[in-house]
């Protein structure tokens, strides 16, 4: 970061998904419009937000979901990143080849160009979420990419739980990090469970915004999906925390929302330099992070 960036407005948009993915687009894109009549210069949609979320079981007749980048979803928000003078952070299903899908965050400048892809590297295989089925493990790494009014970095959901992620991504020089994001409850889990899990989600997010002294967006969807009893209820909840890990806008847990907040990179610079956690790193004790596990003696 050169220090001298300027003040930038993001929007987080939280939308429910429904089995229409041309209603799903119509209305993200609804929702991004709204976003520039409100001054965002950056807005980040859902993970997976042109679907419902499919991952909840493995059926091969679902890859006919994904799409080419670009392709019909890129150029959709291109357009709508064009029109209102706005970074775009979208997410895709991403036919790369016969055979080989990714889980796929893509950042369009403000003028629609297309400045990079990020693949998801982490993928989860747990009861509802069977990602691994669908998807290829991101082969791009960890990136970020310079538009006309921040530095983005972007992982996607899955990722949120691994400091690792967040750090290189950080050390790209990222102002902003967006974690596109589909996760809930299982309902027959919520009573005993939900509370902290939501809690524990926020909490590590919030983590790796003070550990690199960077701001954190985490952009969710809501609703129910899957069958009516059982399936995911998307807890919503999509926050921006700051480099110091408070959070300074957040959505509720059922409601479709644009989220708009302000971020200053100067703060971003005035944390690093009062908490100088990338100063103090030990670079030269860190190779075992590279192994699986450590046995102990």
């Amino acid at each position: 970061m050169s220090g001298r960036s300027r003040p930038f407005r993001v929007a987080l948009i939280q939308m429910r998904c429904s089995t229409d993915p041309e209603d799903n687009l119509r209305r993200a894109c609804a929702m991004l419009r709204q976003a520039g009549a409100k001054g965002a210069q950056v807005a980040c949609l859902p993970e997976l937000f042109r679907t419902e979320y499919f991952c909840q079981v493995e059926e091969a007749a679902r890859f006919d979901l994904a799409e080419p980048i670009p392709g019909p979803t890129t150029e959709a928000l291109a357009r709508v990143a064009r029109e209102a003078g706005m970074v775009v952070v979208g997410s895709i299903f991403e036919r790369r080849a016969v055979g080989v899908y990714h889980n796929t965050a893509i950042v369009l400048d403000a003028d629609g160009t297309l400045r990079g892809r990020y693949r998801k590297m982490h993928i989860p295989d747990d009861p509802l979420y069977y990602e691994k089925y669908y998807f290829t493990p991101g082969d791009l790494g960890f990136q970020t990419f310079p538009t006309t009014f921040a530095r983005v970095g972007t992982l996607v959901c899955w990722d949120q739980w691994y400091p690792e992620a967040a750090r290189l991504t950080a050390l790209k020089g990222a102002e902003i990090l967006f974690y596109p994001t589909a996760i809930g409850w299982h309902p027959s889990e919520k009573a005993e469970f939900g509370a902290a899990q939501a809690s524990a989600w926020e909490t590590i997010q919030r983590a790796h915004a003070i550990a690199n002294g960077i701001y954190v967006a985490a952009v969710n969807r809501i609703g129910h999906e899957g069958p009516a009893e059982g399936g995911i209820e998307f807890w919503g909840s999509s926050f921006l925390a700051d480099p110091f890990g408070r959070i300074i806008a957040k959505a509720g847990q059922d409601t479709e929302e644009i989220v708009v907040a302000d971020c200053d990179p100067r703060l971003q610079e005035e944390t690093r330099r009062n908490w100088p956690f990338l100063r103090d790193r030990r670079i030269d004790a860190y190779a075992p992070i590279t192994q699986r596990f450590l046995d102990s003696e």
